[in-house]
């Protein structure tokens, strides 16, 4: 078949590639331009490395970009991880219209952050959508749905790269075939199941030690590898990565007060919560590097706040 790219980073490169790969005509590659000092999109560079015709339009709505889809005449237009707004007049010139993906198990789930907020929430599924976009944020008809579980220590980075990214990239190619075929189904969502979600960004992804154990060890999985689930420690920002959860089932059995390092050893640092202790094993300060937690409390001076006798 004959498709058009809309999208950018790994995951676009990703769906562009697994398309040449089995022989289907990319006409043209649609990517958001770069800003000044900005990394080179993954998307962009890999579509010109394979000599493929490549459009930077600032914005998709204008006559420009409308025009450019027009004159490349594909059979359906394939939308990778989209952040510019495509409406209706640039989405439906394809010959069989366009399809996007979603990492969620749409109508659940609308929004950016969409794989952050269901591991947060302590979901044991997500999945990811195929659909038809419309001019409403997620909310066009689906073409098909792939699930996944989440497991009870999978990070943000388990669940994307280890099933949401490579079962997303098969999951277009099916609903490509699927929809050129005019094989598939549409199904409307159903409003009344329907969520949305904004940005995980640095407020919604700051520790609360009052909260309970179970919380924060969510916040800190949707929070690895990106933006990173962060507190205060020694006096500065610190996010927090790879951790343990223990919790604990007897009266007493938690000593000091929630957010307090009770103990540090070799390999991890000890901090309270509401029901349990959380285990920081690696941790990145503000402006630094990632580090062994152990090595960030012998460089800061840091030890075990005393416990207080009854």
């Amino acid at each position: 078949m004959k498709i058009a790219i809309i999208g950018q980073q790994d995951f676009g490169k990703a769906v562009m590639e697994a398309f040449v790969a089995r022989g289907d005509q990319v006409a043209g590659v649609f990517c958001k331009p770069e800003k000044p000092g900005e990394k080179p999109d993954a998307l962009r560079e890999a579509a010109t490395q394979k000599n493929l015709q490549v459009f930077q339009f600032q914005s998709l709505k204008s006559p420009e970009a409308e025009q450019a889809l027009h004159e490349l005449d594909v059979d359906i237009g394939i939308m990778a991880y989209v952040l510019q707004f495509a409406p209706q007049s640039f989405v439906n010139i394809p010959k069989h219209g366009t399809i996007q993906y979603h990492p969620s198990l749409l109508p659940k789930y609308r929004g950016p952050s969409s794989i952050n907020w269901p591991i947060s929430r302590g979901d044991s599924q997500t999945g990811l959508t195929i659909f038809r976009p419309t001019d409403g944020l997620d909310e066009g008809p689906v073409i098909l749905q792939k699930s996944c579980p989440i497991g009870p220590d999978d990070t943000l980075g388990d669940i994307y790269f280890n099933h949401l990214f490579p079962l997303g990239v098969n999951a277009m190619l099916e609903a490509a075939d699927l929809v050129v075929s005019g094989r598939h189904t549409e199904a409307a969502q159903d409003e009344s199941q329907a969520s949305y979600e904004g940005w995980f960004r640095t407020e919604e992804s700051k520790i609360n030690w009052s909260n309970h154990v179970d919380q924060i060890y969510n916040l800190i999985r949707a929070c690895n590898p990106a933006p990173g689930a962060w507190c205060e420690l020694a006096g500065m920002k610190v996010s927090l990565f790879d951790c343990r959860k223990h919790r604990v089932r007897t009266f007493g059995a938690v000593r000091g007060k929630p957010g307090e390092l009770v103990q540090i050893t070799d390999k991890s640092i000890f901090i309270n919560a509401q029901g349990g202790i959380i285990e920081v094993l690696r941790l990145k300060p503000e402006n630094g590097k990632k580090m062994d937690a152990s090595q960030f409390a012998i460089e800061h001076g840091l030890s075990p706040s005393p416990v207080k006798k009854s």
